[in-house]
This record gives C-alpha cells, structure tokens and sequence, in this order.
C-alpha cells in the first residue's frame, strides 16, 4: 500500500480546520473515516445519510466515497457547526447539510448508507433501524469493545449495543477499529 492510498482527503483537512477553530473535539477518526468512505463508495447511486455533521469530518470521509449520482445529507443540531460544515461543500450540489433535529432526516429515507453519529442513536433506535432501505448499511460509531455476550460497558450489559446486534431486521457485527473502539455495522435484511 503506498502512502498516497493512505491520504487524508483535501475535505477532510477543511473540515479538521473547521472542527478546531470552532473548539469542536468530537470528529470522525481516520479509521472510522475510512469505513465511510468504503461504505459510500458501495453505494454509488445512493442516498447517503448522517446525523450528527459535527464540523463535517465524517461528512468528508463519505463525501470521499461519493459516487456520481449518489446523494449525501447529514444534519447537525448546532447552528454555528452546520453553518461552517456547509461551507466545506458548498461546492458540490450533491451535499446537504441541514441544521436542526435529526428527524429531518425523514424526508430523504429510505437511505443506502446511515452513519448515525449523533440524534437518535440512542433515543430512538427502532426509528434509526426503519430509515434504512432494504440493504441499507447502518454504520455507529463511539463504542468500547467488549470480549462478553451479552455486550458490556462499564459492568452492565450495554443495552443499546445488544439492541442494533439483534435486532430482527438487521444483520449487525461489531468490528474493532482501534484497540479500544469499535463500531456496529449492520445491514436491513431486505
């Protein structure tokens, strides 16, 4: 693998720019970034969804991916965030950032890919689960691998995490990004 295989895309460094002078210590990591990419560039013709843009640094890794005729929205909840991660791809038609509650994902579901980073994750996991087209790939991030079954976190069963790996709709694994982070991604069986 050469070092340019590696590369960060030139959107990712914006919005890391984005992200520290807005204070923002909350994005995407590169190996979380990487996972977007793949999962968008799989879908070339999908609508491409995330809650949570952040300064827009998984944004950028999706938009990484983006094929032709795909289509990316992403929502985040505070204004000046979504103001300045707009800004990152007011270039590119094909990406919407909108600003306010990520319920207003809604009206562009069903969605390909779903990186659900941010609202309803965790407040709203059965509707998160019923954005997703048939094949749909669901992708959450932020979770502390566990070597027990059922999943643990801090000494209990992790609830949420048990709730996406299954669930009856979903074909779900959890997969290690750094030794101490992991992600779920699952699939809507069709």
């Amino acid at each position: 693998m050469t070092m340019a295989e590696r590369a960060v895309p030139p959107r990712v460094v914006a919005a890391e720019r984005v992200a520290s002078e807005a204070g923002f210590k909350k994005s995407c990591i590169p190996e979380v970034g990487r996972l977007l990419k793949l999962a968008a560039a799989a879908k070339p013709d999908g609508v491409i969804a995330e809650s949570g843009t952040g300064s827009g640094v998984g944004t950028a890794w999706l938009h990484s991916g983006l094929g032709a005729g795909a289509r990316l929205v992403t929502v985040e909840r505070d204004e000046d965030l979504a103001r300045r991660a707009a800004a990152v791809f007011a270039d590119d038609p094909r990406v919407s950032v909108l600003m306010g509650d990520w319920r207003l994902l809604e009206q562009h579901a069903p969605f390909d890919v779903f990186f659900c980073d941010g609202g309803g994750k965790r407040d709203d996991p059965q509707r998160v689960v019923e954005q997703l087209a048939p094949g749909g790939l669901l992708i959450l991030d932020d979770f502390t691998p566990s070597s027990h079954w059922p999943p643990r976190f801090e000494g209990e069963v992790d609830e949420l995490r048990l709730f996406y790996l299954t669930h009856p709709d979903l074909e779900a694994t959890e997969v290690l990004t750094t030794p101490g982070s992991s992600v779920v991604i699952g699939t809507r069986r069709a």
